[in-house]
């Protein structure tokens, strides 16, 4: 019987390049066993980007930082539902931190395996890590070294709502110091001025958010053109093998075709003989 599950398991385990091989033979082997439903689930597996391979190998080598980062994420999800502005700074702040170094980790490990990063690809690897910090589901699949795709950006944990009784958490009433009376124009300058930075801050993180996923579509579609060109490739070298067959079947019967004509015609021309 074949485990789906462990095939999956060892080919997002391997380089992106070695992916198509090594699952077209899975799945040859499982028609092959009569497990024809096994063998379409296996032929459906996409081959990864090379920033989800990375993001993989990444989960597969510290079991323990990913449970670390899968942590983080139930913190900032916690803190979005409670609306707890003080934590989701704290936990913001290490957040980046923590995927900046996971991120500069997955580059070295791929550089081990042979492969290098480029910053692009990195700079994906740090949005896939986002994406996971916001989506349960996809933290799982990362977790065990599977994913198959970079899951949907998530900016801000946008769309993570709050819950339904949820209320803001009262913050304590820090002694404000005497003052001197502050100056209303300043005041208002800069309360202007910090909106103006908080909106442009706002405009910069949807364009980063947008280049990301446009940079996450194109690697998905060069990995589907290199695939269909792979098995365009294997599909060729097929044909060209049965055509040189059939060609050399060719010169064969058309060789044997004139021996026996010469054969005939000999034989008739004997028959003719006085």
């Amino acid at each position: 019987m074949v485990d789906v599950e462990a095939v999956a398991a060892e080919l997002y385990g391997l380089r992106p390049e070695e992916f198509t091989a090594a699952r077209d033979a899975h799945a040859a082997a499982a028609r092959k066993a009569g497990q024809g439903a096994e063998a379409k689930r296996i032929a459906a597996l996409r081959r990864p980007t090379l920033a989800v391979w990375a993001a993989n190998r990444l989960a597969r080598a510290d079991t323990d930082q990913a449970q670390h980062l899968l942590e983080l994420g139930r913190g900032l999800r916690d803190a979005h539902r409670t609306l707890s502005g003080e934590d989701l700074r704290k936990l913001s702040h290490q957040q980046h931190v923590v995927i900046a170094a996971m991120a500069g980790e997955a580059r070295r490990l791929a550089g081990e395996a042979g492969q290098d990063l480029s910053a692009g690809v990195q700079r994906e690897v740090e949005q896939i890590l986002r994406s996971v910090l916001a989506d349960p589901q996809a933290a799982d699949t990362w977790a065990r070294g599977v994913l198959e795709k970079a899951p949907p950006p998530a900016v801000g944990f946008a769309d993570v709502a709050p819950a339904p009784d949820a209320q803001p958490r009262p913050r304590r009433a820090e002694p404000v110091p005497p003052a001197e009376q502050p100056d209303t124009r300043e005041v208002e300058r800069t309360s202007r001025e910090a909106e103006s930075a908080e909106e442009a801050l706002a405009r910069a993180e949807a364009e980063r958010a947008e280049a990301h996923t446009g940079l996450v579509m194109l690697d998905e579609q060069m990995a589907q053109l290199e695939e269909r060109l792979h098995r365009a490739r294997s599909e060729r070298e097929h044909l060209a093998a049965a055509a040189s067959a059939a060609e050399r079947r060719h010169r064969e019967a058309a060789r044997a075709a004139k021996a026996a004509r010469a054969a005939a015609d000999a034989a008739a021309r004997k028959a003719r003989r006085p």
